[in-house]
């Protein structure tokens, strides 16, 4: 049986406040905000197209399951709103999953570019993945969405964007720090990121 880890005790220290800090502006809610609108933009070579498609796809997975998330914190359903317990886990991860699919369905039904369908299924099978797993282990989430973009970006933009794997390490690391995860967890993480998530995009795009 493998041990769930603890969030750090006690006073922070600076290195614990970078490290939360990493942790926040790394979360996946924020990277599938941002991520979306680069993939529409890189689809449509518009602004205005980029930020309609991109949003749609964020709302759906990563606005409204991040209100789902802050909502069950709120009312004491789990440890807050990363859900560090696992079993407070299964709950956010369905809501994710649904909402997921539903933006899918709008993206086909509503005719989007196929790079923001393609990203759409890619991280809907990272969730399913990551899910299964996260039934029986702790995998971390703020490494598998980290790693799935910088493979995702490296299909748009070339071999310069893997230099973002160094950001992807900072925010393992930050997950580790503050006692959420541990290194396997993060490492297992990023490993399901990069194939389930960045090469399936690939494959499809």
């Amino acid at each position: 049986m493998s041990a769930e880890v603890t969030p750090t005790a006690g006073r922070r220290s600076g290195t614990d406040r970078f490290a939360r800090l990493l942790s926040e502006v790394g979360a996946p809610w924020v990277i599938v905000l941002v991520l979306p609108v680069a993939v529409a933009r890189q689809a449509t070579h518009h602004v205005g197209a980029a930020l309609g498609w991109g949003l749609l796809v964020a709302l759906t997975s990563s606005i409204l399951p991040m209100g789902v998330m802050v909502w069950g914190a709120r009312t004491g359903r789990w440890d807050g709103h990363h859900a560090r317990d696992r079993a407070g886990r299964l709950v956010p991860f369905i809501a994710l999953i649904g909402m997921s699919a539903v933006g899918l369905v709008l993206l086909v039904a509503l005719g989007a570019p196929w790079l923001l369908i393609a990203l759409d299924i890619s991280m809907i099978a990272a969730l399913l993945v990551t899910g299964a797993i996260t039934a029986r282990w702790k995998i971390s989430m703020h490494a598998a969405v980290a790693a799935g973009a910088v493979a995702t970006l490296a299909v748009l933009h070339g071999p310069a964007a893997w230099a973002l794997l160094l950001a992807v390490a900072a925010i393992s690391w930050s997950r580790v720090h503050l006692g959420d995860h541990t290194p396997a967890q993060v490492a297992a993480g990023a490993l399901v990121g990069l194939t389930f998530g960045g090469a399936l995009f690939a494959g499809l795009a």
